[in-house]
């Protein structure tokens, strides 16, 4: 059997374990990725969409990414209209907040692929692809990973970026709580017949929250979160059926819609790990959480982790150990207090706008009309949420 020795194992290929490998490229540790597949271009336009804040923009500039994400597919957010279930109005604006956007909508395989293209330009990393780990194993000087029968690879850090069902994570057995909502997340994109100018549009109504978040031209990105047998419902209307339902459910804001591409879905579920940081191992991107994507803020999460983590790694003496746990212990304190906050917001929305309890819908709305009416804490909530305070 081969074997590979590096400073830091990312397994994982997806935008936060890409992002970490990116966000060491001047690093004098050597690097090592292990993934089954590479990404690939969506054919069109992409389902999956992602609201990228201006922090997380200034990080993937950073790192080498932002320049070559094409032009024509980026789209800046100007403002965020709200809408409760009862009429309530909340609303956000980048030039009354005084900030350029509030964010930016990105596909997620334009980000992927560039990712994926400047990791195989970076010099001090080894793509190992396609590649499947079939065993693991952690002792006091390394973590020793193993590829197929043939390939052992060591690392003083081994650090698990292989998504919610995190196959590194349950091998170590750190304890995770997994909580689904009982919802599907209905993505599609659609044509517009009114041109949204930059404006995000959600609305929290009785058969779930839906985005409208805007994409290059007079296009929108969509994301539904449903009850579950809703959901399937919806997935199962002919194309122009769906439209005019979700143009309906939008209060026809952009008049009609057509479909641009075919309606998916996915489960969604609250992932909270209280430990993403043990020896010789650290945890970023959906294999150290999960919140709901009312938010929108999935992703930032988890380039906010490589950010943190990277930070962590760069600042370690030479002759000193990256695996060793109180540098991960340092990671792991930088981490805890954003990503706690994100999801008790997220699940604690979810929960007061599915809540049937008398009065609480009064109070709900009545609480986002008044934040509406004090710009003092509505810019800072905002200001807070992009990254900018």
């Amino acid at each position: 059997m081969s074997v590979s020795d590096f400073d830091v194992l990312i397994v994982g290929g997806g935008l936060a374990g890409l992002s970490l490998a990116c966000a060491l490229r001047e690093s004098r540790l050597r690097l090592a990725l292990v993934e089954q597949r590479p990404p690939r271009p969506a054919q069109g336009w992409d389902a999956r969409v992602y609201a990228i804040s201006p922090a997380n923009s200034r990080f993937l500039q950073e790192i080498g990414i932002w320049k070559h994400l094409p032009g024509d597919r980026l789209t800046a957010i100007s403002a965020m209209r709200i809408h409760g279930d009862r009429g309530a109005r909340l609303e956000f604006s980048a030039y009354e907040t005084g900030v350029d956007e509030l964010g930016w909508i990105v596909e997620s395989s334009l980000m992927a692929c560039e990712l994926w293209e400047n990791a195989k330009r970076q010099g001090n990393l080894s793509l190992l692809c396609p590649a499947e780990p079939t065993a693991i194993a952690i002792d006091d000087r390394a973590a020793s990973l193993t590829i197929g029968d043939e390939h052992r690879i060591t690392a003083r850090l081994l650090v698990a970026a292989d998504g919610r069902d995190s196959w590194v994570r349950e091998k170590l057995g750190l304890r995770a709580i997994d909580t689904p909502y009982g919802e599907l997340g209905l993505v599609a994109n659609f044509d517009c017949q009114i041109p949204h100018r930059g404006v995000a549009r959600q609305w929290f109504r009785h058969d779930g929250i839906l985005a409208w978040l805007p994409l290059a031209g007079d296009r929108i990105s969509i994301v539904w979160s449903a009850p579950e047998e809703h959901a399937r419902q919806l997935l199962d209307l002919p194309q122009e059926a769906l439209a005019a339902r979700v143009a309906a459910a939008g209060d026809c804001a952009l008049g009609g819609l057509q479909l641009l591409t075919a309606a998916a879905a996915f489960p969604l579920r609250l992932l909270q790990v209280p430990q993403i940081a043990a020896a010789r191992v650290a945890l970023v991107g959906d294999a150290a959480h999960g919140i709901h994507p009312l938010s929108g803020h999935g992703i930032n999460l988890g380039f906010q982790d490589a950010r943190a983590l990277a930070s962590v790694l760069a600042t370690v003496p030479e002759w000193q150990d990256v695996g060793h746990l109180r540098f991960l212990r340092r990671y792991q304190r930088l981490r805890r207090e954003e990503t706690l906050l994100m999801q008790t917001a997220t699940h604690a929305l979810h929960h007061l706008f599915r809540s049937e309890l008398p009065g609480i819908g009064t109070l709900r709305n009545t609480g986002m009309n008044l934040t509406n009416a004090l710009p003092v804490l509505k810019n800072l909530l905002v200001r807070y949420a992009i990254g900018a305070l």
